[in-house]
This record gives C-alpha cells, sequence and structure tokens, in this order.
C-alpha cells in the first residue's frame, strides 16, 4: 500500500510541470503575440506528456493494490 501511494505522488510532479509551463507560455505571449500560435502548440504538447507520467503513476498505484 505504501509503494501505491508513492505512485500516485507522480500527480504532484506533473501538476507542478504543468503550472510551470503554463507561466512561462504566459510570459511568453505577452512578449511575443505574433508567436502565440507556436507557443500553444508547444505548450499542448508538454502538457499532455506531464499529464500522461501521471496517468502512468495512477495506473501503477491500481496495479498494486488491486495485484495484492
Amino acid at each position: 500500500m505504501i509503494a501505491a501511494g508513492i505512485a500516485v505522488l507522480t500527480g504532484i510532479g506533473a501538476g507542478l510541470g504543468i503550472g510551470i509551463a503554463t507561466s512561462k507560455a504566459v510570459e511568453a505571449i505577452a512578449r511575443q503575440p505574433e508567436a502565440s500560435g507556436d507557443i500553444n502548440k508547444a505548450l499542448l504538447l508538454g502538457s499532455a506528456l506531464a499529464e500522461a507520467t501521471a496517468i502512468y503513476g495512477f495506473v501503477v498505484a491500481l496495479l498494486l493494490v488491486i495485484m495484492k
């Protein structure tokens, strides 16, 4: 059960990563509004990859609990 709790902690890293990326994207758009399309594409890709790590951690936690 402790391992499942540790696996779920990947959500903290994903949340921090997405938050930092979003703040930097907003700063970049404020500095260069004409590049907002490219910045949004990169932000969405980065957010999807960060969220995937949280989902992997959640799946591992579920497997650890179910396979107990």
